[in-house]
């Protein structure tokens, strides 16, 4: 007992047995409701209906694909249009967050098309596009950019003036001062803003899955809810919950990489 009292007064340990024992009620929570009857099977599968689905769907596949063909075809649109999205929004938003001009230039169109609902937005874009992948990736892409870009925007303005009225006394152009002062400075909230990013491209990838397509972890959640499969569609929120956690967490880590001045924080601070 005084053991586990001294495990517990470290925060991030404390933390963790919370967690732990949040998700061990809510799971036995779930087996109560099943294995009990208080929930009809055909809404509300039971565990090992879900892990029977899973093993059914990792061996034998759904539809024609194995699940890990069905992950790895959504993985390959989430993280090509996020990566459009980073190459894309970064720099704009740094440039928007520097001049106000460039940012009295763009503004109005990424204010305008950041509130739209995606489905209004991927039927215009399935009639200039096609229902091909294209518009799949252009959706997604869409999702993605006005995050990262007013992240970016507010990374860059919250720099200290000093720093870079510092900078410029020293004959700095205005390359070195976004290579030296605006990027190592902007970097924590900037890599926060693509987290935010990428979950939201996530919430849409169902949306984008819908129109025409065979395979992905989206459309099989689609295309099982319409045969009331409910053992597939909760299986597929489960892999669609725990991919999306370790791609935060491999952002995260890469934040941890590549900004050791941000180290002191851990993992667990903003970056």
């Amino acid at each position: 007992m005084k053991s586990l009292k001294i495990y517990l007064k470290d925060d991030k340990n404390k933390k963790l047995v919370i967690s732990s024992l949040s998700v061990l009620t809510m799971f036995l929570a779930w087996v109560f409701v099943t294995e009990t009857g208080l929930a009809n099977p055909l809404f509300l599968p039971g565990p090992k209906a879900i892990w029977l689905s899973f093993l059914e769907c990792l061996h034998e596949g759904y539809q024609g694909s194995t699940l890990v063909e069905h992950v790895a075809t959504s993985l390959y649109r989430i993280l090509a249009a996020f990566l459009l999205a980073c190459l894309v929004g970064v720099p704009l938003g740094i440039f928007m967050g520097i001049s106000k001009t460039i940012n009295a230039m763009f503004n109005p169109f990424i204010e305008f098309y950041r509130p739209l609902p995606p489905l209004g937005l991927y039927t215009l874009l399935v009639m200039w596009l096609g229902i091909g992948e294209a518009s799949k990736l252009a959706l997604l892409f869409l999702a993605g950019l006005p995050g990262i870009i007013i992240a970016t925007i507010q990374a860059v303005r919250d720099i200290n003036p000093t720093l870079v009225l510092a900078t410029r006394s020293l004959g700095a152009k205005k390359m070195d001062l976004i290579r030296e002062v605006y990027l190592p400075g902007a970097g924590p909230t900037i890599l926060t803003g693509m987290r935010i990013s990428l979950g939201f491209v996530y919430t849409v990838l169902v949306a984008a899955e819908i129109v025409a397509a065979s395979a992905g972890i989206g459309w099989m959640i689609w295309d099982a809810a319409k045969f009331l499969l409910s053992d597939v569609v909760i299986m597929g929120l489960i892999v669609l919950g725990l991919t999306g956690i370790a791609l935060d967490f491999t952002m995260r880590l890469i934040g941890y990489l590549i900004m050791p001045w941000t180290r002191a924080a851990g993992l667990n601070s903003k970056v």
